[in-house]
C-alpha cells in the first residue's frame, strides 16, 4: 500500500471546500485542516456515534447509587465534559508530553462499569461514589506510572497480533448495536418488538444507500445522513423522545467534589488498577489500530503520551464525576469508514462534548436519536473495525501454519466471554475482569503465543517469522 506524502510532523494543512479525495500535497490526512463544510458533519458523526457510549457509564452508576434526576444529570454533564477535554488533549497534545495527536476519542469506558458497581454495593448510600472516587483516582496514578512501559512492549504487538486485536475489537462490540436495534433496554417489556427492528433495519439501508450511490461528500458523511432520516422517520411512529430536551436544565457546570471528598479503601483500589490495566490494553490496542487505518506509523512514544492523556483524565475526572477514561472503539470504526483521518475533525467532537457538558440541554437534542437508529448504523460502524483488522491480517503471513494457529487460538479466547459470558464465573475477580474482556483476554493469548512461536527460538518457517514480526 503506498503510503500518503507526508508534511511536516505534526503540523496543520488547509484542504479546499471539495469532494472526495481533496488533500493538500505534501499534506498527511491525519494533518489536514478541513474547510467547515467537510470538519463539521464529520465531527458530528464522531459525537452521533460516540454520545450513548459516553453517557451509559455515569447513567447506570448514577442509578445504582441512587441519584436523583439533578445529580445524575451533572453526573452525565460531567462525563460529558471531561470527554471532550481528555479528547482535545489526545488529538491536539502538548508536544513530548501528552497526546498521540490521532484522530483518537478519549472518555469513560464501560469495562469500568461491573467493578465499580461492586464498590457501590459494599458501600452505604451516600458513601459510594467517594470511594468510587478515591479508587479511579488511584487508578489514573498507576496508569501515568505504569503507561510508559506499554510503549517499550511495542515490538511484541506485529500486524499478527494487532490484526487479531483490531478484529476483537470490531466483533467484541458487536453485541452493542444488536442490544440498541432491539430498543437498548433489555428490562421493557417490548425490547425487541418488530417496530425497533424495522426502524434499526431502515436505518441500515439508508446509509447502503448513500454508500452505494452517494458521491464525495455525500458518501462520507453516509452514517450521519442514515442516522438523521432513521431519527426523522421514528418520529411519526412515536420512537423518537423529546422528554429529555424539556426536563433537561439549561446549564450544569459541574462542581468539584459534589459528592464529597474522597475515601481510599485498599480493595476497591485493587479492582480498578486491574481495570485500568484492561484499559490500557484496549487504548494501546486503539492507537495501533489507528495507525493502521491512518497509515501513521504508531511508535513506542506515540503509546506512550496516549495512555498519560488516559491517566490524566482518570486522575482528574473524579475531581468533577468522571470515571475510568479510555479508547473509543467506535470512532475508529467512523474513521475506517469514511477514511476522513485529520485529527482536528476529532478535536472539534472533543470541543462539542465540553459544550454538551456545559448545557445539557443542547446534549438532551442529541440524545433525541433512537435506540434503533443507532443500532442501524453501529452495525456498520463495528463491523468496519472487524474488517480493518482483518486487512491487517491478510498482510501477516497467513500462509505459515505457526501463524494460522497463532490467529486461529486468539480469536478463540477473544470470543469465548461473547459465546459464553459465564465461562468465567468460577474464576478469581481479577481473572475475570481480565478474561472477561474478549479483547484483553484475545490480545493476552496473541502476545502470549508470538512470544512462544517467534522470540523463544523455535524454528519456523522464515517467512512466517518475518511476517509476525515485522513492525505494525
Amino acid at each position: 500500500m503506498a503510503q500518503p506524502a507526508k508534511g511536516p510532523a505534526d503540523g496543520p494543512c488547509s484542504t479546499p471546500p471539495v469532494g472526495d479525495g481533496d488533500s493538500t500535497p505534501g499534506c498527511h490526512p491525519v494533518d489536514e485542516k478541513l474547510h467547515p463544510s467537510r470538519l463539521v458533519p464529520a465531527a458530528l458523526q464522531h459525537i452521533a456515534a460516540m454520545y450513548a457510549g459516553v453517557v451509559t457509564p455515569p447513567l447506570i452508576i448514577g442509578q445504582a447509587c441512587g441519584l436523583d434526576t439533578v445529580a445524575q444529570t451533572r453526573l452525565i454533564a460531567a462525563g460529558l465534559l471531561i470527554a471532550g477535554l481528555a479528547t482535545i488533549l489526545q488529538t491536539l497534545g502538548v508536544k513530548g508530553f501528552a497526546g498521540n495527536r490521532l484522530p483518537f476519542v478519549n472518555a469513560a469506558s464501560s469495562a469500568g462499569i461491573a467493578p465499580i458497581l461492586a464498590i457501590a454495593e459494599t458501600n452505604a448510600k451516600g458513601e459510594q461514589l467517594p470511594a468510587i472516587y478515591g479508587a479511579v483516582m488511584v487508578a489514573g496514578v498507576f496508569c501515568l506510572a505504569v503507561g510508559p512501559f506499554f510503549g517499550k512492549l511495542l515490538r511484541f504487538f506485529p500486524p499478527l497480533v494487532t490484526g487479531v486485536v483490531i478484529t476483537l475489537i470490531g466483533v467484541t462490540l458487536m453485541p452493542v448495536p444488536v442490544k440498541w436495534a432491539q430498543g437498548g433496554d433489555e428490562t421493557h417489556p417490548d425490547f425487541g418488538d418488530m417496530k425497533y427492528l424495522a426502524l434499526a433495519a431502515f436505518t441500515l439501508v439508508v446509509i447502503l444507500m448513500f454508500q452505494r450511490f452517494g458521491r464525495g461528500f455525500l458518501k462520507q458523511v453516509a452514517l450521519l445522513a442514515g442516522m438523521f432520516i432513521g431519527t426523522l422517520a421514528a418520529i411519526p411512529f412515536g420512537l423518537a423522545d423529546f422528554t429529555s430536551v424539556q426536563s433537561a436544565p439549561l446549564a450544569a457546570l459541574p462542581t468539584p467534589f459534589a459528592a464529597g471528598a474522597p475515601v481510599f479503601q485498599p480493595a476497591a483500589i485493587l479492582s480498578l488498577c486491574i481495570v485500568m490495566l484492561v484499559l490500557m490494553t484496549e487504548s494501546a490496542a486503539g492507537m495501533l489500530a489507528l495507525g493502521e487505518i491512518c497509515e501513521r506509523r504508531t511508535d513506542g512514544r506515540t503509546i506512550t503520551r496516549g495512555l498519560r492523556t488516559d491517566g490524566i483524565a482518570t486522575l482528574v475526572g473524579p475531581v468533577f464525576g468522571g470515571f475510568p477514561t479510555s479508547a473509543f472503539a467506535q470512532n475508529v470504526g467512523v474513521v475506517s469508514l469514511t477514511r476522513v483521518r485529520s485529527r482536528y475533525v476529532v478535536a472539534v467532537a472533543g470541543a462539542t462534548l465540553i459544550v454538551l457538558g456545559a448545557f445539557p440541554v443542547l446534549g438532551a437534542v442529541v440524545n433525541v436519536v433512537p435506540m434503533p437508529v443507532l443500532g442501524g448504523a453501529g452495525i456498520v460502524l463495528f463491523g468496519s473495525i472487524a474488517v480493518s483488522g482483518i486487512r491487517t491480517l491478510s498482510e501477516a503471513g497467513l500462509d505459515d501454519s505457526s501463524n494460522i494457529v497463532l490467529v486461529a487460538v486468539s480469536l478463540g479466547a477473544g470470543i469465548i466471554p461473547l459465546a459464553a459470558p459465564t465461562f468465567y464465573a468460577d474464576f478469581p475477580a481479577w481473572a475475570q475482569t481480565v478474561l472477561g474482556s474478549g479483547i484483553s483476554a484475545g490480545a493476552l493469548v496473541a502476545v502470549s503465543l508470538n512470544l512462544f512461536f517467534h522470540h523463544l527460538g523455535t524454528r519456523g518457517s522464515a517467512q512466517g517469522a518475518a511476517a509476525a514480526l515485522k513492525s505494525p
